[in-house]
């Protein structure tokens, strides 16, 4: 996962800088040139993610011998919707809430190093956020305004489900760090967006009373934590 980390930052903001690089070799029309003054202003957002959870693994044998190890095997990209509200506070500085819900899938691999067994499941969530951000800003040069945010993101998952091999805590905290670049067009402004979020919570359920097959414990008892992630791509309009 680190390795498409980099890969798509990379490649996100090669184009994007590039796209800038060419386009301000020549001063011209600011278009709406005081939209960033206002004291508040308003949007939304639509976009695609990626979900990913990192395992601590312990190792653990149950009473038939096997040791189970789990880590997230495929990337499903997923959709998110919000409202943006950002908050004027200095010229290369602003405040950023970003209502959102993001739906997608994460698929869980289990690995029996017994006997080279393997199982997977289908993780389905329905997160509903509200990430608190501060957008660092660069000066605008025409109409575009490259910037980088950094915050913090609360997160409800409404979708978890017991009786599985897994159960995942409905509730996370996410810190996020991304950049992006303001984009002014004529009658509004378009902001395309990478962010990386990292979740700061262990969110395995280690309390398992809801199983009725006591031998699914193994797949909770073999993993001390797990840390969510998510790459999310974002677009703005202004």
């Amino acid at each position: 996962m680190k390795e498409l980390h980099h890969r798509i930052y990379s490649t996100f903001a090669v184009l994007l800088f590039a796209c800038i690089s060419v386009s301000a070799q020549v001063r011209k029309v600011m278009n709406r040139p005081y939209i960033d003054q206002r004291r508040i202003h308003y949007g939304f957002m639509a976009g695609v993610h990626l979900q990913d959870m990192e395992f601590q693994n312990n190792g653990y044998i149950d009473e038939n011998g096997n040791q189970w190890f789990t880590d997230i095997g495929n990337y499903d990209p997923g959709f998110s919707v919000g409202i943006l509200g950002e908050l004027y506070l200095t010229k290369h500085l602003a405040a950023r809430a970003i209502p959102s819900m993001h739906f997608g899938t994460k698929t869980a691999t289990f690995h029996n190093h017994t006997d080279n067994r393997i199982e997977r499941e289908t993780i389905k969530s329905t997160y509903i956020s509200l990430p608190i951000d501060l957008k660092f800003s660069a000066e605008r040069f025409n109409n575009y305004r490259p910037y980088m945010m950094c915050g913090i993101n609360p997160m409800l998952d409404l979708t978890i489900k017991k009786q599985k091999n897994l159960l995942l805590k409905p509730f996370d905290c996410y810190l996020e760090i991304g950049l992006g670049c303001d984009f002014y067009l004529p009658f509004f402004k378009f902001i395309p967006e990478i962010k990386f979020c990292y979740g700061l919570m262990n969110i395995i359920e280690k309390d398992r009373t809801d199983l009725i097959d006591e031998s699914l414990q193994v797949f909770t008892k073999s993993i001390d934590k797990a840390h969510s992630k998510m790459i999310v791509i974002s677009f703005y309009f202004e």
